[in-house]
């Protein structure tokens, strides 16, 4: 009997313990359902037949409807869409990482006055909605005679302060007797950023880029304003010139465009989420 007794606490802590786990897994499949259910909804739209949307009960299989995006590629031009946002993207994120790369060095590895009043400055940057800055910038762009066009696209966007600061944070984890190790050998604050910083600070530096490229895939406000003509539009604008402009309301045709758009950041998120992962984690450590 005692040792029944013994043990019968330690069956209720088992017990206790197997229902917290069911109920935490049974919460995480509730919230994974939440992210992956508007998803799923969209990409099996996109092959349905337009009548298959609308059917209630809903039909959650998808078809095999693939005219749906044949339809979205002739009733806008996404060929120039996508050329847009490519060139946008890839020149905006370029410039957006060397400024937070060459930023962040110099606020840990130089010394110039007021170094801590500036950098608080432009994290104080961070606290500005950006719509507040649309109406200047928009001024600055169109007196250089920038308006509907890829510099006038790309400049507006190209500092970084979250980026600067991600990289800042990572790169006060770094050894020092490293970098001490290269100032004794002769090196110069080029070549240690080269050799040496960077190569340590590839996973930050992958996360720094993605979320420069996934800013500029899906920023709409500043490309519908800054363009005017059709043929430089960006993505996110096409859409809404296949939902308005032409006053287009096939919905399988729409939700294929809405697919062609999010599927490369979601494919690029995909590929690169153990780099994120380790960079933010590893720009934790140090603040």
């Amino acid at each position: 009997m005692s040792v029944d007794r013994q043990a019968s606490p330690e069956r209720r802590q088992g017990t206790s313990t197997s229902v917290q786990r069911v109920l935490l897994y049974a919460g995480l499949v509730a919230v994974g359902l939440l992210f992956i259910g508007p998803l799923y909804w969209l990409f099996s739209s996109a092959l349905k037949e337009p009548g298959d949307i609308y059917q209630y009960p809903p039909r959650w299989l998808p078809g095999w409807h693939v005219e749906n995006f044949a339809e979205a590629w002739r009733a806008a031009p996404f060929g120039d869409f996508f050329l847009n946002s490519l060139i946008v993207t890839a020149g905006g994120a370029a410039i957006k990482l060397v400024n937070a790369t060459l930023t962040a060095y110099a606020f840990v590895f130089l010394r110039f006055p007021f170094k801590n009043l500036i950098f608080l400055v432009m994290l104080g940057a961070l606290m500005v909605p950006n719509n507040v800055t649309l109406i200047v910038n928009y001024i600055t762009v169109s007196n250089l005679g920038w308006v509907n066009t890829y510099t006038g696209l790309i400049l507006p966007s190209a500092g970084s302060v979250f980026g600067m600061f991600l990289l800042r944070q990572y790169m006060m984890t770094l050894p020092g007797d490293v970098i001490e190790a290269a100032r004794v050998d002769g090196a110069g604050h080029l070549r240690i950023m080269w050799q040496v910083v960077l190569p340590m600070c590839r996973p930050m530096l992958v996360t720094v880029g993605i979320i420069a490229v996934v800013d500029m895939w899906n920023d709409f406000i500043w490309p519908l304003i800054v363009t005017n003509t059709v043929e430089m539009r960006t993505l996110p604008i096409g859409l809404l010139y296949l939902r308005t402009t032409e006053g287009y309301a096939n919905w399988g045709a729409i939700m294929a465009g809405t697919v062609m758009v999010g599927l490369p950041m979601l494919v690029l998120f995909l590929f690169a989420q153990r780099q994120i992962a380790r960079g933010l984690t590893g720009g934790a450590v140090k603040g």
